[in-house]
């Protein structure tokens, strides 16, 4: 009997260890969905953005691809700001959708992808749609090398719907590929010799070492030059734990308060982070004058834009090892002043108020005393992070996700999809999600996903009725009578309700200690909406 695309196509996925698909179904997909194979999973989302948001979730949390299948072009947009999320996550997805059948591509029916490989650019790193059924499977296994090699992001695959029952031409070819890439030997010796004679270096952490399952060999190079650590900013993983003695806070976001962090620095190197991510215009020098920077990173597109700094194409965690290797260790005491930020604007003082309400720093220390020490934090609440990662400093590696893109609606299926890796894993840690009233309401559908699954994932909604965060940046570019601040009116309880979740409103600190204390407990997941104290920040 001859193997049809489909049967080629789920064999080298079962080889590939890709048998959870994340998606939400279309009629363009359903000839690949047809016959389910038993042994694979479906993880159903109401919303395209979700689905790609619950794989990243689940792809970090495993370290492994995962696969996505999407609805023709229309999914394709639905999904775009969690592509390019996935992409500066660097998120190895595999993202499929399907075409029109192909006799009737010319004409460009309804629900036809007219321009399937360019549709997702720049977010993803390899688009394609095969100029042969028969092509399918192997593009399948190109796809997954591309998603995997550094640096890894998303990919691509656009397949006709009447593809997957024409016969195949065989077996399909499994191979593998190195994620990793090595550092070049004479460019590391001196790199390792910059450092070593420096009189004041500073070390700069950034995403990819958390990602490559590197905090103990940052711990290593950090004790053996005794130099501060900074976390490059706005860093979506901790790179380094937070209550170290070297542990110097997170860099500012904007140009010039950066480069007055790192005055009095002779030598300073980043490590698994691009030089730098800003946000706010603020000019000045990008590093003091007599600053030697030097960089390390797997993205070539990130060492190939870097505006100053001798860079080097490498592994993170790898270079770590063979700095510390090379290095000549140091017992002179680092010279830097502390802050208390991680990646995020400063704590806000409160608006002056006659109520009792929590203030964002209150919610947060209840929480963090409230919850387990392993809990995983997933947080996506842009107006308080300076109260959160002042109240909740992390101290164990994989234990924060946050989303490098700053495209809102990756972190409530991001959860769903750290959950279930929890879950699948063994590990069973607790999740807890916090989320802005506003940045909720981006991706609200994946809290039927989460019911549906049964995970005991706690959604912490601090309700401050605005976009504090905006009002924060009105306030820096001095823009008077914006409208559309304000959001009045949201009932998140109702919402969570309504898609299957436990829920309440909690006002005071003794309410969210016993919610916690029972949502952990549930099978299902449980939402808290609690009100605070509403607060402008300070950007910088």
């Amino acid at each position: 009997m001859v193997m049809t695309i489909r049967e080629a196509t789920f064999k080298l996925l079962r080889q590939l260890g890709l048998t959870t698909i994340f998606g939400n179904p279309g009629s363009t997909e359903e000839t690949f969905l047809k016959d389910f194979p038993k042994d694979f999973r479906y993880i159903h989302t109401l919303h395209e953005a979700s689905a790609v948001g619950a794989a990243d979730g689940y792809a970090q949390a495993t370290r492994r691809p995962a696969l996505v299948n999407l609805h023709t072009s229309a999914g394709v947009c639905n999904a775009m700001s969690n592509i390019l999320s996935a992409r500066m996550n660097q998120t190895p997805l595999i993202i499929t959708a399907g075409n029109q059948t192909r006799e009737m591509l010319l004409m460009e029916p309804w629900l036809t992808n007219v321009q399937p490989a360019e549709l997702p650019k720049p977010w993803v790193k390899w688009s394609y749609e095969p100029v042969r059924a028969e092509d399918v499977p192997a593009a399948f296994m190109r796809a997954y090398a591309m998603a995997l090699q550094p640096p890894a992001g998303p990919v691509f695959l656009s397949i006709p719907l009447d593809d997957w029952d024409k016969p195949a031409m065989g077996e399909p070819v499994a191979r593998c590929v190195a994620p990793r890439i090595g550092p070049d030997p004479e460019r590391i010796a001196k790199f390792a010799d910059v450092l070593s004679k420096a009189k004041n270096p500073a070390l700069i952490y950034g995403a990819a070492i958390a990602r490559g399952n590197g905090w103990k060999q940052a711990i290593a190079l950090a004790e053996k030059l005794n130099a501060p650590v900074w976390a490059a900013p706005a860093s979506e993983r901790p790179p380094f734990p937070e209550d170290h003695p070297l542990y110097a806070g997170g860099l500012p976001f904007a140009i010039g308060p950066l480069a007055k962090k790192l005055d009095g620095h002779d030598v300073a190197i980043v490590i698994g982070a691009p030089v730098f991510r800003y946000y706010p215009y603020v000019k000045g020098p990008y590093i003091p004058e007599k600053l030697h920077l030097l960089h390390i990173s797997d993205d070539p597109e990130e060492t190939g834009r870097a505006p100053v700094g001798d860079s080097m194409l490498c592994d993170a965690v790898l270079a770590l090892e063979a700095l510390e290797a090379r290095v000549k260790a140091r017992t002179s005491a680092p010279k830097v002043k502390k802050q208390a930020q991680r990646m995020a604007p400063q704590p806000a003082a409160p608006e002056p108020c006659q109520c009792n309400m929590l203030t964002a720093l209150e919610l947060f220390k209840t929480l963090h005393e409230a919850t387990p020490d392993e809990t995983v934090l997933v947080v996506e609440s842009p107006s308080n992070l300076g109260e959160l990662h002042a109240a909740w400093p992390v101290k164990l590696p994989d234990t924060l996700y946050t989303f490098a893109s700053g495209s809102l609606g990756w972190n409530l299926p991001a959860s769903v999809g750290i959950a279930l890796a929890e879950r699948d894993s063994g590990r069973n840690r607790p999740v807890l999600a916090i989320i802005g009233d506003g940045s909720m309401q981006y991706s609200v559908q994946g809290l039927w996903t989460a019911a549906q699954l049964e995970l005991p994932i706690l959604f912490v909604i601090p309700k401050n009725s605005e976009y504090a965060i905006l009002k924060s940046f009105a306030a820096l570019e001095k823009t008077t009578g914006v409208p559309g601040l304000d959001l009045p009116g949201l009932d998140l309880v109702s919402l969570a309700r309504g898609y299957g979740c436990e829920a309440l409103r909690i006002e005071n600190a003794d309410g969210v200690r016993k919610a916690c204390a029972q949502a952990f407990k549930r099978s299902g997941p449980t939402l808290l909406e609690v009100p605070i104290l509403p607060t402008i920040p300070s950007l910088l």
